[in-house]
Formats: structure tokens, sequence, C-alpha cells
């Protein structure tokens, strides 16, 4: 419901928000390197970087979970406050 809101607020100033968007992403383009970084390098051949991808994984899952957990108890307490 939070992003729906938001997403609506954003549309009205959709013309800032995209330039500040292509302002924010340009320069990134632009320094782009063709080679990987070292440190990638590394951990993708000792396998680490399926532990990385997984720790990820777990705190983006536990996000999604809370979230859904705190609308379903906004949903019950809403519920019970309406006559």
């Amino acid at each position: 419901m939070l992003f729906i809101l938001i997403f609506i607020k954003v549309m009205k100033y959709k013309n800032s928000f995209l330039i500040a968007i292509f302002l924010l992403v340009f320069p990134a383009i632009l320094s782009a390197q063709d080679h990987s970084p070292a440190m990638a390098d590394v951990m993708r051949s000792n396998g680490k970087i399926y532990v990385v991808v997984l720790v990820l994984a777990t705190i983006f899952a536990g996000i999604i979970a809370f979230l859904i957990h705190l609308e379903r108890r906004i949903k019950k307490m809403e519920q019970t406050k309406q006559p």
C-alpha cells in the first residue's frame, strides 16, 4: 500500500523524477569498465560468491516476510477498529 502511494506521488513529478534518475545513472554508465573486479574473481573461484548470494537472498526474504507480517497485522487492526 505504501509503495502505491509513493508511486502515485512520484508520477505527479514524473519529468523531474526521470531527470534525477538519469543524472544518477548516467555517470555510472560513462565510468563502466570492461574488466571485472579482482575480488569477484577470487570469490567466484573459491565458491564464496554463493555464500554471499545466499546471505543476501536470506536477508531479502526476511525483509519480505516481515513486511507481509506487518501488512497482515495492520489489516487486522484496521478491521477491528472500524464500527
